[in-house]
C-alpha cells in the first residue's frame, strides 16, 4: 500500500510525518502537502487545489465538509461557464458530449479530493466535532494497525456507502430490502429488476446462473420465482460476501450458491441472466466497473460462451440499457453483430423506460441521451 509524507509544523524545521495513504479510485498519493485549518479562506483552497496541492486537514471536521461544499460551489460554477461558451460554438456530437462530460466529472472528483482527513490506527478521526466512523472504515477498508490519511470525500463516501447497508434499497420485486456493501453497485435502478422478475421462465426451468451477481438482487429475484437452484458468479470479493449476506438475509441459501469465477460456472442452465456494464469506457474508480465495460469485454465475453452454457431449450437473458447506442459509443448493428456470431438468435425482447432522476433532469448534460434511453431484457436461443 503507497504511504504519504507531508512536514507538520512548517516547511523549515517542521516534522516529517507519514502514513499508509488510501484511494479506492487508485489515484496516487499527492506529492504536494499544506496543512490547512479553519482560517484557510474557500478560494485559497480552491486555487491549491486546482494546483494539485493537497490540503490535510487539522481544523474543525464540521468545517471541512462545509470547505468541500464550497470547493464544489466554485468547480460547478466553473463548469456552468464553460458549458455555456461551449454552446456558443458548434454544436458537439452526443459521443464528444459524453466524453466532456466524463473529463469534467473526473476533474471534479480529482479537485475535491484534495483535501485530505487524518486517522488513527483504530479509524478514529482525530478533529474537533468529527463523527464515529470506525464501523464504516471497518466494512470498507477492514481492520487497521496504523494511522492512515484519506480524502473527505471519500470518507464521505463510505459513511454513505455504510448508510446504505444498514437500512437497505427496497425491492418490490422480492418485497424486501436488499443490503449493498461498499463498492458493490446499488440496485436503485428498480426497472431492471422488474424485467427479470417479469420475463416468462422457459417451461422447464429448474436451473439458473447469474453471471455477475453484485449484490445478489437478480439471483434472489429467480429464487423467489421458484427456481430451485440458482449459481451466482462474480470475481470481486466484496460482491461475493455482499451476495452471500443477501441471500442469507432473504432465506434464500439453499437455493442460490454464490461462487467466485470468471463469467460462467460449470456446466449448462435452462435460464443465464446477465447484467453487464452498460457503457463501453475505461472506469475510474473500482465502482464504476458496474457502469463501464473496457471495450465491451464483459458483454462481448458473456455472448460468446453463452451458447456453451445453455441447456437445450434454455435461454440467455441479456440485461441492457440502449445509452451506449443514443451516445454514439455502440450501435444497434454492432449488438446485432455479436449475438448472431455468437450462434445465438433473438427468441423475444422485453423493453422499458428509465425511471430515475437524471432521465428527467433537462440540466444533466446528457439529457437528450437520457431521455430516451431503454432499457431490455434480451431473450437469447441457439441458433
Amino acid at each position: 500500500m503507497m504511504r504519504i509524507e507531508w512536514t507538520e509544523g512548517g516547511v523549515e524545521g517542521g516534522e516529517q510525518r507519514s502514513a499508509l495513504w488510501r484511494s479506492e479510485s487508485g489515484w496516487p498519493a499527492p506529492k504536494k502537502i499544506v496543512i490547512a485549518d479553519d482560517t484557510m479562506a474557500a478560494d485559497t483552497a480552491y486555487r491549491l487545489a486546482l494546483d494539485g496541492t493537497a490540503l490535510l486537514w487539522r481544523g474543525d471536521f464540521q468545517n471541512a465538509r462545509q470547505l468541500v461544499q464550497a470547493l464544489a460551489r466554485r468547480i460547478d460554477h466553473k463548469g456552468s461557464r464553460s458549458r455555456r461558451a461551449k454552446a456558443s460554438k458548434a454544436p458537439a456530437t452526443p459521443t464528444e458530449q459524453f466524453h466532456r462530460h466524463r473529463l469534467a466529472q473526473l476533474q471534479r472528483a480529482r479537485t475535491l479530493a484534495m483535501l485530505l482527513i487524518p486517522f488513527d490506527a483504530d479509524y478514529t478521526i482525530p478533529l474537533r466535532r468529527a463523527p464515529d466512523v470506525q464501523e464504516a472504515c471497518l466494512e470498507a477498508w477492514g481492520p487497521s494497525t496504523e494511522p492512515c490519511v484519506a480524502s473527505l470525500r471519500e470518507l464521505l463516501g463510505l459513511i454513505g456507502a455504510h448508510e446504505w447497508r444498514r437500512k437497505g434499497v427496497p425491492i418490490p420485486a422480492l418485497d424486501e430490502r436488499i443490503h449493498p456493501w461498499y463498492g458493490v453497485f446499488s440496485p436503485v435502478r428498480g426497472e431492471y429488476v422488474e424485467l427479470v422478475a417479469q420475463a416468462p421462465l422457459p417451461p422447464q426451468a429448474k436451473l439458473a446462473f447469474d453471471i455477475g451477481a453484485g449484490t445478489g438482487v437478480l439471483s434472489s429475484v429467480l429464487a423467489r420465482r421458484g427456481l430451485p437452484r440458482v449459481v451466482a458468479t462474480d470475481m470481486d470479493e466484496r460482491a461475493l460476501g455482499c451476495a452471500r449476506e443477501n441471500v442469507e438475509r432473504l432465506g434464500l441459501s439453499k437455493q442460490v450458491e454464490i461462487v467466485k469465477a470468471d463469467l460462467f460456472p460449470e456446466g449448462q442452465a435452462d435460464v443465464v441472466v446477465c447484467n453487464p456494464p452498460w457503457l463501453p469506457g475505461k472506469p475510474s474508480s473500482a465502482i464504476e466497473y458496474a457502469i463501464y465495460d473496457p471495450d465491451s469485454r464483459m458483454l462481448r465475453g458473456f455472448l460468446g460462451g453463452l451458447k456453451n452454457h445453455l441447456a437445450p431449450g434454455g435461454e440467455g437473458w441479456l440485461i441492457l440499457s440502449d445509452l451506449a447506442e443514443h451516445l454514439g459509443l455502440r450501435t444497434r448493428e454492432q449488438l446485432l453483430g455479436w449475438i448472431a456470431a455468437a450462434g445465438l438468435a433473438v427468441a423475444g425482447r422485453h423493453d422499458v423506460r428509465p425511471t430515475h432522476a437524471k432521465a428527467f433532469d433537462a440540466e444533466d448534460p446528457l439529457h437528450a441521451a437520457r431521455s430516451a434511453e431503454v432499457t431490455s431484457l434480451w431473450r437469447l436461443r441457439v441458433a
